[in-house]
């Protein structure tokens, strides 16, 4: 072969070197397409009124802003500045994202420096040198001075590194989605312990009224009892029904505490160190309904399904990585060394010495170990693949569950005041007869206890309607970032 053969030849080596660093091997990731589903609601399902379907939705400011509480925008700015919650979450966030700077460390040139001084006897005898006639030699004792320095580069022909970058992204976008629906989901938690909170104050009020209003009973009893005018059993199912009320009480004042306590949990603090607010149902309630973005946006917008997606994109880099681990790789290295007897000598030209390389390593046989690695990429891509449309499907069903919810609650608050309206008027009616003698004490007193429950009832439809609109907040992957 003659030497402009052998010339083209090698040029041509090199020019296919070239090219192949310009490959990256493995599925570039495809961002699944949003859905064709342009609502939410089952056939038959009511719509209510407190939520409405808008292909821009967005709330003015912070969603928890839409109760117009006060007391609630101060409880969640401290969770949100406090929260052991969200500090884990955070720094987990930082943490993915140095582990994608170091990705990106680890791909580019690595270059490092190293000195030694070393004291040293050296044993001539091992190399047969033990003197010249009667001379016997010495073993010489001498220090060396060295310093130098070496660099190394993967070409990264078929991209495993650059798909190793990739994947280490899309697990920062994915951790940083995570951290977001931590956000979410404790800003919800804290709406929904408020709202607990409220709706157990007013159950509690609406049981001390009706002890008060027993109270009044037993008093009207003995008066009448004193007159002449009523039985004594009048006078003994009036106090039967006072103690009955008063055991209904402290059940409520223990459910309070542990919503109280709750609260304090979420908010980053220890119940003995932080009061909770005496929320109100009076002072929680939603001026504009709901809105709720289009299946198409909300794909865009949901955390979960955000982290979902960002999961996927890193499954199908680390399928890259396998692939390209079935190809060659070419390691460039260069070093310098300088070495002398004296620390003066040491930058001397004669006390340099230096080498280039380049080496190359392909798989040649490995059991099939690479092939099977790159085959549970494979799958794993496909489980998270599964797992991205999963999330969507339950996002989809948890906004349908809660305007379904909205709806129903709307229907049942109506009814309830209907229903309190009524039980009012009953008990009015049952009480103006029996103090003029046209009707038992029976009679009052159950009218008393259907008032009482309608009472109750309707706090808790009102508690109800207000967690339900939270949950559709949270569900429709409501905005809380211009808190931050």
């Amino acid at each position: 072969m003659s030497l402009s053969t052998s010339s083209r030849a090698l040029a041509g080596a090199c020019l296919s070197i070239l090219l192949a660093a310009c490959t990256t091997v493995g599925p570039d990731f495809q961002a699944p397409e949003p859905p064709k589903a342009s609502g939410y609601a089952m056939a038959g399902d009511a719509a209510p009124a407190q939520a409405r379907l808008d292909a821009a939705a967005s709330a003015a400011g912070p969603w928890w802003t839409a109760f117009g509480s006060p007391q609630l925008d101060q409880a969640i700015a401290q969770a949100l500045a406090d929260s052991p919650t969200l500090a884990e979450a955070d720094a987990t966030l930082r943490q993915a994202r140095s582990a994608l700077a170091q990705a990106r460390g680890e791909a580019g040139p690595q270059a490092e420096l190293n000195g030694g001084v070393h004291r040293e006897r050296a044993n001539l005898q091992a190399f047969g040198f033990t003197g010249f006639g009667d001379v016997q030699l010495e073993n010489p004792t001498f220090t060396l001075y060295s310093v130098g320095g070496g660099i190394g580069y993967d070409l990264d022909l078929f991209g495993g590194e650059r798909r190793r970058i990739e994947g280490a992204g899309a697990r920062v976008e994915a951790q940083a989605r995570q951290a977001e629906a931590a956000y979410l989901s404790l800003t919800a938690n804290v709406a929904l312990q408020a709202v607990a909170i409220a709706t157990l104050q007013a159950q509690i009020e609406a049981v001390q009224q009706m002890i008060a209003a027993d109270q009044a009973n037993v008093d009207l009893v003995r008066q009448a009892n004193a007159l002449g005018g009523a039985a004594s059993t009048a006078k003994i199912a009036a106090q039967a029904q006072l103690e009955q009320d008063r055991a209904l009480s402290p059940p409520l004042t223990a459910q309070l505490a542990a919503a109280r306590h709750a609260l304090a949990v979420l908010v980053g603090h220890a119940p003995a160190d932080w009061a909770a607010p005496d929320f109100r149902l009076a002072g929680l309630g939603l001026t504009t309904p709901v809105p709720v973005a289009l299946p198409s946006e909300l794909v865009r917008r949901r955390p979960d399904i955000l982290a979902a997606e960002a999961d996927l994109h890193a499954a199908t880099a680390d399928v890259g990585v396998a692939t390209a681990d079935l190809y060659p790789k070419i390691q460039l290295s260069a070093s310098l060394t300088q070495g002398s007897l004296k620390p003066g000598d040491l930058f001397a030209y004669d006390a340099s010495g230096w080498d280039l390389g380049a080496g190359l390593t392909a798989p040649l046989f490995n059991g099939g170990a690479l092939k099977a690695r790159r085959q549970q990429a494979r799958e794993a891509a496909a489980a998270a693949d599964a797992r991205y449309r999963q999330t969507v499907l339950t996002a989809f069903a948890q906004v349908a569950d809660a305007l379904s919810a909205l709806a129903a609650d709307e229907e049942a608050i109506a009814a309830r005041q209907r229903s309190q309206a009524q039980a009012d008027e009953t008990l009015n009616l049952a009480r103006t007869a029996f103090q003029h003698g046209g009707g038992t004490f029976l009679e009052v007193l159950d009218a008393q206890r259907r008032a009482h429950e309608a009472n109750s009832a309707l706090a808790r439809a009102q508690g109800q309607r207000l967690a339900d609109a939270v949950r559709l907040f949270a569900a429709a992957g409501a905005d809380w970032r211009t808190a931050r």
